[in-house]
């Protein structure tokens, strides 16, 4: 019956006269985190990757850090990758005195150490890893991000949003990401909670600076609203982030960054918090030692995506980081992703999440993917195919990020504005793309060039059988 199915929606890709509307991805990297790209799929199915669990990288147990530290901030500024988070060794208000921003630092994403900075007291000695200190309520949720904007000067390399509803959002900047000054005694962004990871990052795609803040739906849901602003200083009152029509859930953290090899399409790994969702009982919440008001909810990661203005694209309602094995996985605020991805080898991507917040063992773990392996269009060993909808490009041959079987493989086929097959170009003039690559050029029996379609657009039909296909880049 499966393969009857399969029969029937294979007349639909038909050859058939389609409009001339097409997106122009020119020579731009498209993982498929989302389906712009895809108009009809047979006998596959776009899925959520599995991250891989990895090392602890790093673990919260020095006497100004402890147990609630949070908040976490990760990117790599040339050959140093930075690591900002807060530490806070006791349950207090939001805000409070005791709280830091604390830093360390790695040359290769996976071993961190901390620097021994002597910039503030604490616990009578000033060697530590602070960075921030004495200005609450500001180290709640410090924010740094590397200034990526052509031109920044400077002394302005790193900025940072911090603050609550109380203070509204102030700026900091830096030149070292060491050193932090205020911008101004006065907030940036005043609408707002703002009680979460408030963020900000220079956008190449949109060209302004953009920040992605906690908001509180009417429902009473955590939410997202962001702003954006031409230089950092002035910023356009908040809109609300649309979700794509699915249904409501609460987001804590919301980390979305662009992804540093497609900045046109921003990620966010985001925090999906279980309020009253218990998972543990009293026993085994005496047993790990986490205090009453943090056991009785659960959280993961979820994927979610967007290609700017104020839309989130939701594809993917799973998890995309699960809880692991143990009641220590399964406490409040646990499980929260930092923000920040980094390429830790040659075909390797890292992400970090948060483990055993709120009890004495905290620490960040670190999780792999296959480079721009967030999702895949996946065809079982039966076969299937996925047809692109019109796409201009720039460059001369077509890469793919894909993995079959041994059995497997993948065969793509041209088809002009006509709706035909482009001579040359058919599928029985592809050859078999076969293996486990980042980057494999596709070919035909003329070789791999493309054909000189100029400004024509083009479908891509793509013929697999036991493949993943991560995603696709015109060169």
């Amino acid at each position: 019956m499966f393969r009857i199915r399969c029969i029937a929606f294979l007349l639909l890709l038909t050859p058939a006269v389609w409009p001339q509307d097409a997106i122009d991805i020119g020579n731009r990297l498209e993982p498929f985190v989302d389906h712009l790209l895809i108009d009809r799929m047979s006998c596959v199915t776009l899925q959520l990757a599995n991250p891989q669990p990895m090392e602890s990288v790093l673990q919260f147990d020095q006497p100004w850090e402890g147990r609630y530290c949070g908040y976490v901030t990760i990117f790599r500024d040339g050959a140093v990758v930075r690591m900002y988070y807060r530490g806070l060794p006791e349950s207090k208000a939001d805000g409070s005195d005791m709280e830091t921003t604390c830093y360390a630092e790695s040359a290769d994403g996976i071993h961190f150490t901390r620097p021994n900075l002597g910039l503030y007291e604490r616990n009578g000695t000033r060697e530590n890893n602070i960075v921030l200190a004495e200005q609450a309520p500001f180290s709640h949720n410090f924010a740094p991000f590397l200034d990526e904007r052509p031109g920044v000067p400077a002394e302005e390399r790193f900025k940072a949003l911090a603050g609550l509803s109380s203070t509204g959002l102030v700026g900091y900047v830096s030149g070292d990401g060491i050193h932090w000054k205020k911008i101004d005694e006065k907030p940036l962004i005043t609408k707002g909670h703002f009680d979460s990871q408030n963020l900000a990052f220079w956008s190449l795609q949109e060209q302004c600076y953009v920040s992605y803040f906690r908001m509180s739906t009417p429902e009473g849901f955590r939410w997202v609203d962001r702003c954006t602003s031409p230089d950092f200083r002035t910023w356009t009152d908040p809109v609300v982030m649309d979700n794509g029509g699915v249904p409501q859930e609460h987001i804590y953290t919301n980390q979305t960054v662009p992804y540093f090899r497609a900045p046109h399409i921003y990620l966010a790994i985001a925090a999906r918090f279980m309020p009253g969702r218990r998972a543990i009982t009293t026993e085994e919440a005496t047993r790990i030692g986490i205090e009453k008001d943090y056991a009785g909810d659960c959280s993961d990661c979820v994927l979610m995506s967007s290609r700017g203005g104020n839309h989130y694209d939701r594809t993917f309602m799973e998890g995309f980081i699960k809880p692991e094995i143990g009641p220590e996985n399964w406490t409040s605020r646990t499980n929260y992703p930092a923000r920040g991805l980094v390429q830790t080898g040659e075909n390797e991507l890292s992400m970090y999440v948060q483990h055993n917040y709120g009890q004495t063992t905290g620490y960040l773990k670190r999780y792999a993917l296959r480079l721009d392996g967030f999702a895949s269009v996946n065809a079982p060993y039966a076969g299937g195919e996925l047809q692109s909808k019109p796409l201009r490009f720039q460059g001369s041959q077509l890469h793919l990020n894909f993995a079959t079987s041994a059995a497997g493989s993948i065969r793509v086929e041209l088809v002009g504005t006509n709706g035909e097959a482009i001579p040359g170009y058919r599928l029985e003039d592809a050859e078999e793309v076969i293996g486990n690559s980042t980057d494999r050029v596709v070919r035909w029996k003329s070789g791999g060039e493309l054909p000189p379609v100029a400004s024509q657009p083009v479908r891509l039909r793509f013929a697999m059988k036991d493949a993943s296909l991560y995603a696709i880049q015109f060169k």
